[in-house]
C-alpha cells in the first residue's frame, strides 16, 4: 500500500464535500435566498420560509430518464446485468453523476464467482487517473459506521482494506485489516463522469441554471411578500379613537402598561363606528403582473441555457399540440441526453468488461463490449411502432433489432422469439412430444 496515494484520495474526497453537499442542498429545493436582504428578513421577523423553484432537479431527472440502457452488443451479459439490479441501479448512477458530476461502479466478485456491481457516489469514492492512459490508477471507497470508519483502498494488483477505530477519520487513524491480491490487473472502479471537455473533473449539469434559480426564488419570494403587504387591498379609517389593551409579559400576566391597537380586527368583513366624523376607505392593491414578467424573463434563460423546453418550464403558453410539436420543442434536451449516452456509454464499456472478466477470467482489457441506449426522444407508441413496421417490412431492419427500437429488454426479445417458435409449431400441427420422443 502506497501511503501518500491513500492520503491524495482521501484529501481529495473532503476536498469536495463542501460543494457536492451545495449541489445535494440545490437538487433537494434547498437552496438558500440568496438575492435577499437581510434587512428584508429581519423586517419579518425572520419568520420567511423558503420558497422552492426546483429548476435543477427537473432538468437532472428530465435528462436521467432519458438515459435508459436496453442491452450489450458483442456480450452475452444482460443475466447477470439484470441479477445485480443494474437495469434500476444504472439509472441511480446516472442521477448521481448528472447532480454531483461523477458517481462510480465497483465490480468484484460474489463467493460464488458471479460479478458483483455496486453503484457508488462521489461522497464516498475518489478515483486517480494516469494523465497518459487516462485509466484510473487507484481509488478509493471511505464510510462510516455506529463506531468506526471503513475505508478500501484499490490498485491495479491489490486491495486493501483499513479501518479506523473512531467515526470521522479523514486521512489519518487507518489501520490495514486484510490485503487481497486483485487477478483482474486493473482497478475494478469505474467512474461516470460527466463532462464535454477533456480535463473535465465532471461538471454538475445543474451548474448553469443555479445562479438563475436563485434569481428567480427571490422574485417569487418577493412576489409573495408583496401579496401580502402590498397586493391585498388595504382599509383605511378616519375619525376612530383607538382602544387601549393592556400589555402582557411573556408569562401572560399583565405588566400595568397599556397600548393602542385597531378597533377593528383584520377579520372583520364590516366596519362600524357610533361616531359622526367617521370615515371608511380602501386602497388599492398593487399589481403584480411586473413579478410574472421577470420570471418568465428568467424562465426563457434558463430554458437557453439547460434545453429544457418552455412547456416544462411552465412558459410559453399551452403545452404543444401535437408530438410532432412536442419532440421539436424538446431536440435540445433531446441532444444533451445523446450527449450523455456517449460519455457514459463508454464507462458502461468498461463495467461489462470488468464483469465478463470475473465471470470467464478473461482479460479485461481485451474484451470489447457496445451498450445499447434506447431512444431519448419522445415519441408516441403509435408513431414509433409505425415507423418501426414500415423498416420491417422493407426488409431494412431484422426482427430483433426492431423489437429493441421499440425498447423491449433482451428478456423480453428473447420470450417473444419463443412464443413465436411456440405458435409457429402449433400452427403447423408439429407434435412436440413425438419430436422429443
Amino acid at each position: 500500500m502506497t501511503t501518500e496515494t491513500l492520503t491524495g484520495l482521501l484529501q481529495q474526497l473532503d476536498a469536495n464535500k463542501a460543494r457536492y453537499d451545495r449541489l445535494d442542498g440545490y437538487y433537494a429545493g434547498e437552496n438558500p435566498l440568496t438575492f435577499l436582504a437581510p434587512e428584508i428578513r429581519a423586517s419579518l421577523n425572520n419568520r420567511l420560509s423558503r420558497v422552492s423553484v426546483n429548476v435543477p432537479r427537473l432538468l437532472v431527472d428530465s435528462v436521467a430518464e432519458r438515459l435508459r440502457i436496453t442491452g450489450f452488443d458483442g456480450a452475452d451479459l444482460w443475466p447477470e446485468w439484470l441479477a445485480n439490479d443494474l437495469d434500476q441501479t444504472s439509472g441511480i448512477a446516472h442521477r448521481e453523476a448528472l447532480a454531483l458530476g461523477s458517481s462510480y461502479a465497483i465490480v468484484w466478485a460474489h463467493p460464488d464467482g458471479r460479478p458483483k456491481v455496486t453503484v457508488e457516489s462521489a461522497h464516498q469514492v475518489s478515483v486517480l487517473t494516469d494523465p497518459g492512459t487516462r485509466r484510473v490508477a487507484a481509488a478509493v471507497k471511505r464510510w462510516e459506521t455506529d463506531r468506526t470508519t471503513e475505508a478500501v483502498l484499490y490498485l491495479p494488483d491489490s486491495i486493501t482494506i483499513l479501518r479506523a477505530n473512531q467515526t470521522g477519520a479523514t486521512t489519518s487513524g487507518f489501520q490495514v485489516v486484510d490485503e487481497l491480491a486483485n487477478p483482474l490487473g486493473v482497478v475494478p472502479v469505474v467512474p461516470l463522469r460527466n463532462g464535454s471537455r477533456l480535463l473535465d473533473d465532471g461538471i454538475s449539469e445543474m451548474r448553469d441554471v443555479l445562479s438563475l434559480t436563485d434569481a428567480v426564488v427571490k422574485l417569487t419570494t418577493d412576489m409573495l411578500v408583496s401579496s401580502e403587504y402590498t397586493a391585498r387591498p388595504r382599509r383605511w379609517a378616519t375619525g376612530v379613537e383607538l382602544e387601549e389593551r393592556e400589555v402582557l409579559d411573556e408569562a401572560g400576566n399583565p405588566t400595568g402598561s397599556t397600548e393602542a391597537v385597531n378597533p377593528f380586527p383584520e377579520t372583520n368583513r364590516m366596519l362600524i363606528s357610533e361616531a359622526p366624523e367617521a370615515k371608511f376607505g380602501q386602497l388599492p392593491g398593487s399589481d403584480l403582473a411586473g413579478y410574472e414578467a421577470g420570471i418568465g424573463t428568467l424562465m426563457r434563460q434558463i430554458s437557453a441555457v439547460s434545453g429544457l423546453p418552455e412547456h416544462m418550464l411552465g412558459i410559453g403558453g399551452d403545452n404543444p399540440t401535437s408530438a410532432d410539436s412536442i419532440r421539436a420543442s424538446e431536440a435540445a434536451l433531446t441532444a444533451r441526453a445523446e450527449a450523455r449516452q456517449a460519455q457514459f456509454g463508454r464507462s458502461w464499456e468498461q463495467v461489462a468488461a470488468l464483469m465478463i472478466a470475473v465471470r470467464d477470467g478473461a482479460d479485461p482489457l481485451q474484451v470489447s463490449a457496445r451498450v445499447q441506449w434506447a431512444d431519448p426522444s419522445t415519441r408516441s407508441e403509435a408513431q414509433q411502432a409505425d415507423a418501426t413496421v414500415k423498416l420491417f417490412q422493407s426488409g431494412l431492419l431484422p426482427a430483433s433489432y426492431a423489437l429493441r427500437r421499440l425498447g423491449y429488454s433482451e428478456n423480453e426479445i428473447e420470450q417473444i422469439r419463443l412464443a413465436r417458435r411456440s405458435e409457429s409449431l402449433d400452427t403447423a400441427g408439429t407434435d412436440l412430444a413425438a419430436l422429443i420422443g
